[in-house]
């Protein structure tokens, strides 16, 4: 699509909703429009590995009874959060850099934004409950069964649930309050909260205080309590007598050191740069932000897949079944 027709789209839009925007235009990733199309090549072939890689965890887990253990347990949940995550951001994304500019009405969005920032919080919630699993089972084997009941996954599950909707419901609330005068058009591949709110004439200050307070309380206090959680496990560990418990100790955690370093690492490095690399183009910013949602998903397969020897076992039996 051409910048002419853009605008021209853009104006028809703006015209049709003087009084109140009925919808956004998501323009994809600025400054590389000429070069979408072959950058849907990568996040679409990452995009078919996340969906295939997490729906293989999910069904060796869920039809392998010797599976159903806390672990393997937090794991499905992870991955079904994983393949939601990307499916909310990733088609419409595609969309945009195959058919150029794409409006997005007004629910649509605000949807999409909801969804966005809900399950990167409980993504962020399911690696915290890990960890936690990874605490009890190596700091308090003796009291692994008794602790972590199929009772009390299941409230951990509601509870991240509940702790997503009730952090991001008030985020979208005051999207709401704001009044809409100036351009419709967002230069993203999705709706995120501040490239809404950055549209608004209103002061956007509360918006952005509390997006900033609400990724601080929940994304960075279970970075913290993720970190403590592995300091006492570390210490317990290199006080095991033999070195072979060591080592063991050792492998039922890798992975998820593994995928907490990929998740943590992109999410603080794209938000630091968003809140504070005023100098780093455009451009840039936008893929981080599609990265940061769609890199975890496809890699945490692969690494449970390598450094599980019970899923990596499961999911070549079930690929090796005779037809």
């Amino acid at each position: 699509m051409h910048v002419k027709d853009l605008a021209h789209l853009s104006v028809r839009i703006s015209n049709s909703t003087s009084a109140h925007f009925t919808a956004f235009l998501l323009t994809g990733v600025p400054g590389l429009e000429d070069f979408q199309i072959w950058i849907s090549i990568p996040f679409s072939f990452m995009y078919l590995l996340a969906v295939i890689g997490n729906g293989l965890v999910m069904a060796v887990v869920a039809w392998d009874r010797n599976l159903h253990e806390p672990m393997y347990l937090f794991l499905a949940m992870l991955a079904l959060n994983d393949v939601f995550l990307c499916t909310v951001t990733v088609p419409k994304m595609l969309l945009i850099f195959w058919q150029g500019p794409s409006p997005s009405t007004f629910p649509a969005c605000l949807t999409q934004m909801f969804f966005v920032h809900a399950l990167f919080l409980s993504e962020s919630a399911v690696l915290l409950a890990m960890a936690f699993d990874r605490y009890v089972a190596i700091c308090a084997p003796l009291h692994y069964a008794t602790l972590l009941t199929g009772s009390l996954i299941s409230k951990v599950g509601l509870a991240l649930v509940a702790r997503s909707v009730a952090v991001v419901t008030p985020g979208v609330l005051l999207i709401l309050r704001l009044h809409f005068c100036r351009s419709n058009v967002i230069h993203h591949t999705y709706c995120e909260n501040m490239g809404i709110a950055k549209l608004a004439c209103n002061n956007i200050s509360l918006n952005s205080i509390y997006g900033l307070t609400a990724a601080l309380l929940t994304t960075g206090l279970d970075f913290v309590l993720i970190s403590l959680s592995y300091c006492l496990i570390l210490r317990t560990v290199f006080q095991l007598p033999s070195r072979e418990a060591r080592t063991k100790a050792f492998g039922t955690c890798g992975a998820h050191i593994c995928v907490i370093l990929i998740f943590y690492t992109l999410a603080f490095f794209s938000f630091f740069t968003h809140r504070f690399g005023n100098h780093i183009p455009r451009h840039v910013l936008i893929l981080l932000a599609n990265l940061y949602l769609l890199v975890p998903p496809t890699m945490n397969p692969i690494v449970y897949g390598v450094k599980t020897k019970e899923i990596r076992m499961r999911v070549l039996g079930l690929c090796n079944q005779p037809k």
